[in-house]
């Protein structure tokens, strides 16, 4: 039996490689005294099979397979052996070096492959539903009142918002000195006829169909609104409004009753009570406000009326052939009413926790 001794490396030449034994290699970090090649594996695979982050794989592998890791080292003291023993132990780290960095790539494959690090995400929870848009409460008030209308007969018409003089006043039975017409209660638009401005009410579009059509005509005019005033909580420079027209021969004051009746059935209820009082408007004669009663109280929610003959004639109809409606409400008074909203600014506000409610 021969021994080759190293100041600080022992091999015994006649053993096979897994009775190789490393107590101490030079310029080296520690390893455990009697420690084999494969003891330096099966260390080196348990300690890979704990790693399970990115930090923990690269301490790995600069503890077992860099620069100055333990198989390096264990490498490094081959010269001390002889030739015959330092071809199979050569061999045997070579194949070991091959083997664990084959097997560090396909585990920093598995870890990387997580988005986020490992155990931070539980993929048993339920997903989280993803926030959904909705219609504005305006809106779905609109559809919903005009819905009403549609199943009554009437077809829903729209019309440009910026409106001629012709159309808002003139036809309508507005006389020149009327205060609509003043500059502090309309948005006049810059132009050259001094004559467009934005539209006060929804009544323009009945001057429109009414001159583009023969009766019989029964419409439902939804659309936005501008009036130059003061805002608060129950006015605004900008709303909606929703209009009604028939004309036919033969309609009476009791067609319009009883159409509105209908509405506020399909609206508020079938047991909704609603009151129709003396008003005034220039275009209809004669003009009634329509209210309903809401907790204890009459509350107004629109004005009506008999088309005036004049507005029929403005229109090219005969006034002594063809009689008619129309009516005119505010859908934001009429949600804030329904969903008890007591400001309507909260309409145009864009404020998502009043929006979000809806």
């Amino acid at each position: 039996m021969e021994w080759w001794h190293n100041s600080q490396i022992i091999f015994r030449s006649h053993w096979t490689l897994s009775h190789v034994r490393v107590l101490s290699l030079p310029n080296s970090q520690d390893i455990p005294a009697a420690e084999s090649v494969e003891e330096l594996k099966l260390v080196a695979i348990s300690a890979l099979e704990n790693s399970s982050t990115s930090e923990e794989l690269e301490v790995w592998r600069v503890d077992f397979i860099g620069r100055k890791g333990k198989l390096t080292s264990l490498l490094r003291g081959l010269g001390s052996l002889a030739v015959d023993d330092r071809r199979v132990v050569g061999a045997a780290a070579n194949r070991l070096r091959g083997e664990l960095e084959g097997l560090f790539e396909k585990r920093i494959a598995v870890v990387n492959s997580s988005s986020a690090p490992l155990g931070s995400i539980d993929v048993t929870l339920p997903g989280r539903k993803p926030a959904s848009g909705g219609l504005h409460p305006s809106t779905q008030m609109i559809r919903e009142i005009t819905q009403a209308f549609n199943e009554m007969g009437f077809q829903t018409v729209e019309g440009p918002e910026v409106e001629l003089e012709r159309y808002n006043f003139d036809m309508l039975n507005i006389p020149q000195n009327h205060p609509a017409r003043d500059m502090f209660d309309t948005f006049w638009v810059d132009s050259e006829k001094d004559d467009l401005l934005l539209r006060t009410h929804t009544s323009p579009v009945q001057a429109r169909v009414m001159e583009a059509n023969d009766p019989p005509i029964r419409v439902v005019v939804p659309g936005k609104c501008y009036r130059y005033e003061a805002t608060d909580a129950t006015h605004e420079w900008q709303f909606n409004q929703i209009e009604g027209l028939a004309v036919d021969e033969g309609i009476t004051f009791a067609d319009l009753k009883g159409t509105l009746y209908e509405f506020a059935r399909r609206i508020f209820g079938p047991g909704q009570k609603v009151r129709f009082r003396c008003d005034f408007f220039p275009f209809v004669e004669p003009g009634v406000d329509m209210s309903i009663e809401w907790k204890g109280n009459w509350l107004e929610i629109m004005g009506a009326g008999m088309v005036h003959p004049k507005v029929l004639e403005n229109a090219g109809y005969d006034s002594d052939k063809y009689t008619g409606f129309a009516f005119g409400m505010g859908p934001e008074r009429i949600s804030m009413l329904k969903n008890e909203i007591t400001d309507i600014r909260h309409f145009f506000s864009n404020d998502l926790r009043f929006l979000s409610q809806f």
